[in-house]
C-alpha cells in the first residue's frame, strides 16, 4: 500500500468513478490508475467499486470506508509537506480560497489586497463556486479554506468559525413604489416579481423562511448566482431585487436604489471552514484573523482540535 494508490482512490471517486478523468488529473495513464487501485484491493482482500465489465459503477460498503480513510491520509501527507514549507520559506508558498462570488467581489478584496502587499511571495487563488461545491473543492484538497453563508454546517469534516452576520436589501429602479413603502413589509414585497439569488447561495432559505412564516408566496422570476446578474436585471426593470447589503453600492450602482430590509429576514453568518486537524502555514492564520479579527491563531487552532467553545461573534 502507498500514497499514491490511495490518491488513485481518492481522485477516482472524487471524479464520479471516472478513471480516464483521474487519470487525466494525476497526470498518469488509465491502465496505470487501473492496476495500482486492483493491487490495493487485493492487498485490503476487499472491492473498492462495484464493476459492470471493465466500467466502475458504483462504490462498495468497505469502499466507502477506504476512500475516508484515503482522504483523511492524502491530508495529513499534505500537512507533512506543508511543516517542512513553513520552516524553510516561512514567507512563500501557495494559498487557494474557495468563495461565493458575492464573498470574492464584495467582502474580499481589502483583504486580499492586505494580504498580498504583506507576502508578495504568496500565490493567492480564488475559486468560486456554489457553497456545496466550495466545501467540496476544501474535502478534496483543491482549496485551503471555504468562505459562504451556506452549506459549510452540513459537512461534518470541515470546522466552522463565523466571521460576520449580513442582512438584506431591496433594490429597485429609482422611482419604483416599493422603495416609497414606510414601513417596507415582506406583504408589500410580495406584489411585485423577485429577483433573488439561486437556492443555493446566499441565504436564500432564510428568505423562503420569511415569506412561508407569513403564509406569503413571493412571485420569483429569476434566480442568479451573483449579486451583479440580479442588478443587471433589476436595472432592466424586470422586478425588484432581494440581494446582500453588501452588494450595494449607491456610488457604483446609480442606475438602482435600495431600501433596508433587515428587520424583515434573519440575520446571515459567513463562516470560514477548515478541514478537521489541518496543519496551517502562517500566513494562512494572517488571513484568516485579517478577514475576521476574532479568529486569532489560538482560537483557530483550538477549533481545529475540537477543543473550547464556538468562537462566536
Amino acid at each position: 500500500m502507498n500514497l499514491q494508490q490511495l490518491r488513485y482512490v481518492y481522485e477516482v471517486a472524487r471524479r464520479n468513478l471516472s478513471v480516464s478523468e483521474a487519470a487525466d488529473a494525476l497526470f498518469t495513464s488509465q491502465p496505470g490508475v487501473s492496476k495500482q487501485i486492483k493491487l490495493l484491493e487485493e492487498e485490503l482482500g476487499v472491492e473498492i467499486f462495484v464493476r459492470h465489465g471493465k466500467r466502475l459503477v458504483a462504490v462498495t460498503e468497505p469502499g466507502q470506508k477506504v476512500i475516508e480513510v484515503a482522504g483523511r491520509m492524502l491530508r495529513e501527507a499534505d500537512n507533512l509537506r506543508a511543516v517542512g514549507e513553513e520552516y524553510h520559506n516561512e514567507d512563500t508558498g501557495r494559498l487557494s480560497i474557495a468563495t461565493t462570488h458575492t464573498q470574492a467581489r464584495y467582502a474580499l478584496p481589502r483583504v486580499v489586497g492586505d494580504f498580498l502587499r504583506r507576502y508578495p511571495k504568496v500565490q493567492l487563488s480564488l475559486h468560486q463556486g456554489s457553497p456545496q461545491q466550495i466545501c467540496e473543492m476544501v474535502l478534496s484538497g483543491e482549496a485551503d479554506l471555504a468562505i459562504a453563508t451556506e452549506a459549510i454546517a452540513d459537512y461534518h469534516d470541515l470546522v466552522m468559525m463565523p466571521c460576520y452576520q449580513w442582512n438584506r436589501s431591496v433594490i429597485a429602479k429609482p422611482g419604483h413604489p416599493i422603495l416609497r413603502e414606510q414601513p417596507l413589509t415582506l406583504e408589500s414585497i410580495a406584489k411585485y416579481p423577485i429577483i433573488t439569488y439561486d437556492f443555493a447561495f446566499a441565504g436564500r432559505s432564510l428568505i423562503n423562511k420569511a415569506f412561508v412564516g407569513r403564509g406569503l408566496k413571493p412571485r420569483v422570476v429569476l434566480t442568479a448566482i451573483d449579486s451583479d446578474v440580479i442588478k443587471t436585471y433589476v436595472a432592466m426593470d424586470l422586478g425588484i431585487g432581494l440581494i446582500a447589503s453588501m452588494a450595494y453600492d449607491p456610488m457604483i450602482d446609480r442606475q438602482l436604489a435600495a431600501a433596508d430590509a433587515s428587520h424583515l429576514f434573519e440575520s446571515s453568518t459567513t463562516r470560514i471552514g477548515l478541514p478537521r486537524n489541518a496543519w496551517l502555514r502562517g500566513y494562512v492564520y494572517a488571513f484568516i484573523e485579517s478577514f475576521a479579527p476574532h479568529l486569532t491563531r489560538r482560537v483557530v487552532d483550538a477549533s481545529l482540535a475540537g477543543e473550547g467553545s464556538d468562537p462566536g461573534l
